[in-house]
């Protein structure tokens, strides 16, 4: 049975951060160094690795891993440290590493992205990657960035307060970390060659997880089930990741509310909520008061629940298995087992509604020591329709999307082409021609009505390399348009390099006129991942403050394969702190 240790805040870190290797850190990180002290350099290494992993009913295999380890490894921080990480590619196949959520100013060459801003790191090879911790607070994650090799490659990133500085909410007694993500019977890399090969959905996973674990409903899980150790009167942090390729979830603990404190690493005004929903991407910070088992006959143990959210088309596959793990309180004398009480207060698993609702509820801190900086003007309006699109089977050749045709996705109907043989951020630097066209529209090329029925011929897309040009500190607004051409749903779109301030959405077609007058422009939620609903908007504005070159892309991977992306080139300023720094040594060759 695998129990969860749960570790004090200001413990000893070491125990839970085994590859740091200096003294220093070690003694930052447990809040020892004097008050004077400056931001640490941390060094970790991280092996690509297969490793044989068994779930639901013996089925074994070997999977993709960093040091063996599924989950990952957690990376543990404080804001303002930099974080080296040699990664070193002992698996069979090429792959890329992101940390997801970090700003990395000034430094696109360490983002990861697997041809935006990095050639692979093949077998046999390395790459020292360099994550600076320059304003997240919080909670974020790492992953692969290349084929569908995040589904077993992936971990947290805990990042505290500065020393000498607090949490603005009590601090909790102690923490721990859920990730929700999904797991395959079959090899990964069959499913995403197939998808490939074919043009067709991906196969859906056999389970939803809770760090890897199925949980006591899958089959052959239940001595598995991830399980978390809590006392009666304490408070907790959870920090939520949701690592899945495909799927949303409603998330709830049993016989408790949760309160959101943070978002994407960034702090949020307390929130309560029975349940929350997450997209593909997103972190959150929850505090859970341990307050059901005030004596010796009350239940202590109690699931802690994410079922998937899914309000698309019913024609499109998803994974609907729910994946629980348990949340059980000590106890002074031996108990028998119980069956969790299961009582979570989840809505029905398409009920945009409850997604929406607990979504516009969310707003930041905007407190004195956590400012917001919302631009209150805009120098580029962008307005972006998302959509799943077809594109031609070619000829000879059977294709396993819709009527025969191949899937394909895109926004502003450019559906990105992710270049094979130079990275698009090498190509930008060293001036390399041929390999993107700086043409990414900032409107659709047709107007109609998206959210309406649309005629057949409208689902068509080609395959583009168009990126967005900006020039350094614009004000930039993106207005993303939800359609319903082939499959509406809500899409998790997430954007490297920077986090960006949510300052509207709705349902419906945008209207220009009118929904702007609602937007938040003093408290939005501060995001790098946010979710445009099923046949609505939502509206961001954010600084391109940050030189390089930086991927756009829906977090449903398949979207991703299928071309919902494109890319952000910010140019340089005038300054030297407002230059894309040169590329390192060691960056893995084409």
């Amino acid at each position: 049975m695998f129990i969860c240790t749960i570790h004090k805040i200001k413990q000893n870190i070491y125990t839970m951060v085994p590859s740091l290797v200096r003294l220093g850190a070690f003694l930052l990180l447990c809040g020892f160094i004097a008050n004077s002290a400056l931001a640490e350099t941390l060094y970790h290494t991280f092996v690509i690795q297969e490793a044989p992993y068994t779930r639901l009913c013996n089925n074994t295999k070997n999977i993709l891993t960093v040091n063996g380890s599924y989950p990952g490894p957690t990376l543990y921080a404080r804001n303002g440290d930099t974080i080296f990480v040699k990664v070193i590619n002992s698996g069979n196949k090429n792959i890329t590493i992101h940390w997801h959520g970090i700003v990395q100013p000034r430094d696109p060459w360490s983002d990861g992205p697997e041809y935006i801003t990095q050639c692979p790191i093949k077998p046999g090879g390395n790459f020292t990657q360099r994550i600076q911790i320059s304003e997240e607070e919080g909670t974020l994650w790492w992953h692969a960035h290349s084929d569908f090799d995040r589904t077993t490659v992936h971990g947290a990133i805990v990042i505290y307060p500065k020393l000498n500085t607090t949490y603005p909410f009590p601090e909790p007694q102690e923490e721990f970390i859920l990730i929700l993500g999904e797991w395959w019977n079959q090899d990964v890399t069959q499913v995403y060659e197939t998808a490939v090969l074919t043009g067709g959905d991906p196969a859906i996973s056999d389970a939803n997880t809770i760090n890897g674990q199925p949980g006591d409903f899958a089959p052959c899980s239940a001595n598995d089930t991830f399980k978390v150790q809590v006392e009666q009167g304490k408070s907790y942090l959870l920090r939520l990741i949701n690592s899945a390729m495909s799927n949303e979830f409603f998330f709830a603990v049993a016989g408790h509310n949760i309160t959101v404190v943070g978002s994407d690493a960034s702090y949020t005004k307390p929130y309560v909520n029975e349940y929350i929903m997450i997209t593909p991407g997103q972190t959150y910070d929850l505090l859970l008061e341990a307050n059901q088992f005030p004596n010796s006959s009350s239940p202590y143990r109690y699931y802690i629940v994410a079922t998937p959210f899914f309000d698309g088309n019913v024609a499109v596959s998803r994974d609907p298995n729910v994946t629980v793990a348990i949340l059980e309180y000590k106890t002074n004398s031996t108990m028998p087992l119980t069956v969790p009480v299961s009582t979570a207060s989840l809505p029905n698993f398409d009920n945009t509604s409850a997604a929406a609702a607990f979504t516009d509820g969310l707003r930041s801190l905007a407190s004195s020591d956590h400012r917001v900086d919302v631009p209150q003007t805009v120098d580029e309006h962008m307005f972006i329709t998302i959509a799943v699109n077809e594109v031609e089977c070619p000829v000879n050749t059977t294709c396993a999307g819709l009527f025969g045709t191949r899937f394909g996705a895109s926004l502003n109907n450019a559906s990105f082409q992710i270049p094979q043989s130079v990275d698009i951020l090498d190509s930008y630097y060293s001036s390399i021609s041929n390999v993107y066209t700086p043409n990414f529209p900032n409107q659709p090329p047709v107007f109609f009505n998206f959210t309406g029925d649309t005629p057949f011929n409208e689902s068509f897309t080609e395959k583009s390399t168009k990126v967005k040009v900006l020039e350094y500190n614009t004000s930039v607004e993106i207005v993303f348009q939800g359609t319903n051409l082939l499959t509406g749903e809500n899409h998790p779109i997430h954007l490297h390099g920077h986090s960006f301030y949510v300052v509207g959405r709705g349902f419906g077609n945008f209207d220009n006129q009118t929904d702007p007058l609602s937007y938040n422009l003093v408290d939005p939620p501060y995001a790098n991942t946010v979710g445009v609903p099923k046949n609505g908007w939502t509206t961001i504005r954010f600084r391109a403050a940050n030189p390089g070159v930086w991927f756009m892309h829906c977090h449903f991977d398949r979207h991703t394969l299928w071309g919902m992306d494109t890319v952000f080139i910010t140019k340089n300023g005038n300054s030297t702190n407002a230059t894309v720094l040169p590329p390192p040594s060691d960056k893995p060759p084409c």
